[in-house]
This record gives structure tokens, sequence and C-alpha cells, in this order.
């Protein structure tokens, strides 16, 4: 079995200074060339696909914040499925989910890591 590592799977890309964004509300940011959905929340940071996977617009980061059941959520702002901001999980639709990506904060800046399978 031959496993392969792309430079997006090791790379840590900057994306903004932390104090950049408000808590519970999400900011789209294009990071090597995809959207992705960047979220503070009291848990820490998220960052998912900013693509609906039920409508395949790119509208998540101008979802709803929440949680459920002590779960960190985001609410799609189109037809409201809710997301485990941890997993990418669907906890309305079993089987669907979005896209996670890892981040981090380093030194007061946000850094996005694309992950190749989510």
């Amino acid at each position: 079995m031959t496993i392969t590592i792309t430079p997006t799977t090791l790379t840590w890309t900057t994306v903004c200074p932390l104090d950049r964004l408000d808590t519970d509300r999400g900011v789209a940011a294009l990071v090597d060339g995809v959207q992705v959905a960047l979220f503070r929340t009291v848990d820490g940071l998220f960052a998912v696909d900013n693509r609906d996977p039920v409508t395949g617009a790119y509208v998540l980061s101008r979802g709803i914040v929440g949680s459920r059941s002590g779960v960190p959520t985001l609410a799609s702002p189109l037809h409201k499925q809710v997301y485990d901001l941890r997993t990418g999980h669907c906890l309305d639709l079993p089987g669907l989910s979005v896209g996670r990506h890892d981040v981090r904060c380093r030194d007061g800046l946000v850094e996005v890591r694309l992950r190749q399978e989510n």
C-alpha cells in the first residue's frame, strides 16, 4: 500500500489574526483555492467547507452557530440542516457531512490546514 502525501496535507496557511474573528460568527476564506468557513466559538476554532452539501451553494460561513446537547453546531442558512462542527457530520440527515479542516491559533494568527479526506 502506498500513501501519497500532497503539500496541502502538511502546510498550514495563515488566514487572519484571531481578533478578526467574532465569537459565534462565521467568515469565509480562500485557502489554497478551497472556500473554507471559519468559526470561533466558546469551544474553540473550527474550519469546514463553505459549500453546503445539500444545495451546493457556498454559504455555510453565514450559518447559525449554536449547540445541541453540548455539541458545537452550525446550521445551514438555507435549509437549516445542523452539522457538528467537530466532526462535520449532519445531525439531521444521517450519512450527510460537510468537509472539515484542521485549524489552530499560533502567535495570535489563525492557520488552516486543508484535509484531503474528511
